[in-house]
């Protein structure tokens, strides 16, 4: 065997090894994703439900987020609260696997190709990064929380008098009658809404290295921490363009539709509400932020350290 020969073994050794060990560990976020997923739903649906339907309805339905619940509980019994759950228990699952499963590799890409002097990757690229796994997993988002919207804001207590009679029907329903297009409506405002990604895995890294260096606190106790104030700060930033995104998302398709672009549905929200629209329903959403993905982060970052 020539010297030269050698060296290229010698070479592509390790080089082959790193990129064996990068595939490998890959699959560990996606797999973490999905614990993540049932977390976040366990937590989280009942507040989710709370905030769809102040968003969507008129001002007079409900005095305000205790009402609603009242009111919910009252006559459609506790399951009133879990309304729409089945999309995104399955949903989420796939979603948080995609979403955060893609946050791994964006990392390691932004890290790789922007920061490769760093030994670790800075908040500014775990935000870049957070907007593009939030753009991938759009595109499961999308009809997924467009059918929990749309069962969500079924308020008969009797079943025969809804129009869905479940995530299932609710889909094939769109599918007949509005094809594939009807299914993603809403597709653009979730793009947008996923955009403000940046400000979560920004802001979870900076408060996960605060805590870090800072307290004497557990990585399980820091991964709670980090994740549940991140994800208000998300929510504080981004809940105009999900309240948009829901009126969107509820709107009747065919000719009965009333917005059929985003500026329309913001623009219908001003008229209605003035500036106050734009926040209707961020109560139970902001208190639905902080345990629902703080367990979920828990649950994520919890699985990535326990698979080999």
């Amino acid at each position: 065997m020539s010297t030269s020969a050698a060296r290229n073994i010698t070479k592509d050794g390790p080089e082959m090894a790193e990129d064996k060990k990068k595939s490998v560990s890959n699959y560990k976020g996606f797999v973490a994703g999905v614990f993540s997923g049932i977390a976040k739903l366990s937590v989280g649906h009942p507040f989710d439900t709370v905030k769809v339907r102040l968003q969507t309805s008129q001002e007079s339905h409900f005095k305000g987020p205790l009402d609603c619940v009242l009111q919910t509980v009252r006559n459609e019994g506790v399951r009133g609260l879990y309304k729409g759950a089945t999309p995104p228990l399955v949903g989420w699952m796939f979603m948080d696997s995609l979403m955060l499963g893609s946050l791994t590799v964006y990392r390691r890409l932004v890290r790789e190709n922007f920061y490769p002097r760093e030994q670790k990757l800075p908040s500014f690229g775990h935000g870049i990064a957070g907007i593009m796994a939030g753009w991938t997993v759009s595109f499961i988002a999308a009809p997924v929380e467009h059918v929990k919207a749309r069962l969500q804001v079924q308020y008969a207590a009797d079943k025969s008098k809804r129009l869905y009679t479940g995530p299932i029907d609710c889909s094939k329903k769109i599918l007949h009658g509005h094809g594939i297009r009807g299914l993603y409506h809403g597709l653009t405002a979730t793009l947008l809404l996923r955009t403000f990604f940046f400000f979560w895995w920004g802001s979870y890294d900076i408060f996960s290295r605060l805590l870090a260096t800072n307290t004497s606190l557990s990585t399980p106790a820091i991964n709670f921490w980090a994740g549940g104030i991140s994800a208000q700060v998300f929510w504080i930033t981004s809940y105009p363009s999900d309240v948009v995104k829901q009126r969107i998302m509820t709107d009747p398709l065919g000719p009965e539709r009333k917005f059929p672009r985003w500026r329309h549905a913001a623009r219908a929200i001003w008229r209605e509400n003035g500036w106050r629209g734009y926040w209707r329903g961020f109560l139970p959403c902001f208190l639905r932020a902080f345990p629902a993905n703080a367990m979920a982060l828990v649950a994520f970052e919890g699985v990535m350290r326990a698979l080999p």
